[in-house]
């Protein structure tokens, strides 16, 4: 089984900023790519940003030039700085994470965090 919680989200002004994390355990042989979406009231999920164990990195165009998703293979860790917060990234952030459990395990398990509430206000 595996688990990913996240951290770091909470209330700042129109401007500000804030860091999430999101750390994998349990059964983890390796990770593929690791992102973060969002829902806000009434909406869809979405995807903010998301970073393969390549580097390659995929960013909403609403969120390009303010956030930066960042990833500690090591820790089985992603990041993500938000900078410049608007009302509109208020919203619950999910972390993601494809998973092989074992060496023998052909394919990735898409796996989900519980969410993290991030509000922008002032």
């Amino acid at each position: 089984q595996v688990q990913l919680v996240e951290s770091g989200g909470g209330l700042v002004q129109p401007g500000g900023s804030l860091r999430l994390s999101c750390a994998a355990s349990g059964s983890i042989f390796d990770t593929n790519t690791m992102g973060w979406y969002r829902q806000a009231p009434g909406k869809q999920r979405e995807l903010v940003a998301t970073l393969s164990t390549g580097g390659t990195t995929n960013y909403a165009d609403s969120v390009k030039g303010r956030f930066t998703i960042s990833r500690d293979n090591a820790k089985n860790t992603v990041y993500l700085q938000m900078n410049s917060l608007k009302p509109e990234d208020t919203a619950v952030y999910y972390c993601n994470a494809g998973v092989r459990s074992t060496s023998r395990d052909r394919y990735f398990r898409n796996y989900w965090g519980q969410g993290t509430q991030v509000t922008v206000s002032s």
